[in-house]
């Protein structure tokens, strides 16, 4: 009988009850469990080994480049980061409104670590997400509109609860780029979360986008319901020439959370 359920288990990818259900009948057996405990045991199991691949899945598909943290970042070594107003975004009520955060600062000052640990905090409580590099996200736009696949490309994006699109800044952009990402931005107004960091203050924003009336109608959108932090204080980054403070801190020869 084991054996036969074993086989079904299997049949019906049941990997979560597969991997417990020989344990499970053994205790059952020896503790005299109703059956009805070792149905719902199983269950238990299934469940949560399911619910550890969801989690597991939504991790890969949000390609987050590094597993940074709003525990691990550094808020006394940067005083331009209000923590208290950070510790609020993540309470994750800002996705619940579908608002926007936009944080702007200098190159090293902690915006893509504190968007990519408010990313991961949002995946880990059950939202789907996607990190982008300004600049890739661009590109994989404009090279969908050879294969004509941008429809389908942008439904994929408006669709995540949460984006992150990091080093919004000085980029190389064709008009066809700028239109696609202003009807992104459009077709996520006020029904999906869109956090971006910057170096740039809204007014550069008409350089990088030259279209006036786009960039005017872009960031009405974006800062309709939005935090908007900037953080002005000191890089992060350690200069990794610095063997004193390696040796100090071993712990942190990863990059620093920009």
């Amino acid at each position: 009988m084991k054996e036969r359920i074993q086989v079904l288990l299997d049949q019906l990818r049941l990997q979560g009850m597969a991997v417990c259900l020989e344990d499970v009948l053994n205790n059952a057996e020896k503790k005299g469990t109703a059956t009805h405990d070792v149905l719902i045991e199983l269950l238990e199991r299934e469940y949560r080994h399911q619910q550890e691949r969801c989690l597991a899945g939504r991790l890969k598909r949000a390609k987050l480049p590094w597993t940074w943290t709003l525990d691990t970042f550094p808020f006394k070594e940067q005083p331009g980061v209000n923590k208290t107003q950070i510790m609020g975004l993540a309470k994750l009520t800002f996705i619940e409104r579908n608002d926007n955060v936009i944080l702007i600062g200098k190159t090293g000052t902690g915006k893509s670590g504190i968007a990519m640990s408010l990313l991961r905090l949002a995946v880990l409580n059950g939202y789907r997400g996607r990190f982008y590099n300004a600049q890739d996200m661009l590109n994989e736009l404009y090279a969908s509109l050879a294969d004509r696949t941008t429809s389908q490309l942008l439904r994929t994006l408006a669709n995540y609860d949460v984006i992150v699109i990091d080093e919004l800044g000085y980029l190389t952009l064709t008009s066809e780029q700028i239109n696609i990402f202003f009807k992104l931005i459009d077709m996520r107004y006020q029904k999906k979360t869109t956090i971006i960091t910057t170096n740039l203050d809204f007014e550069a924003w008409y350089e990088v986008f030259k279209h006036k009336e786009l960039v005017d109608a872009m960031l009405d959108r974006l800062n309709h319901g939005c935090t908007v932090i900037r953080i002005d204080g000191p890089s992060l980054r350690v200069p990794k020439s610095s063997e004193k403070h390696s040796e100090e801190h071993p712990e942190k020869q990863k990059p620093s959370q920009r």
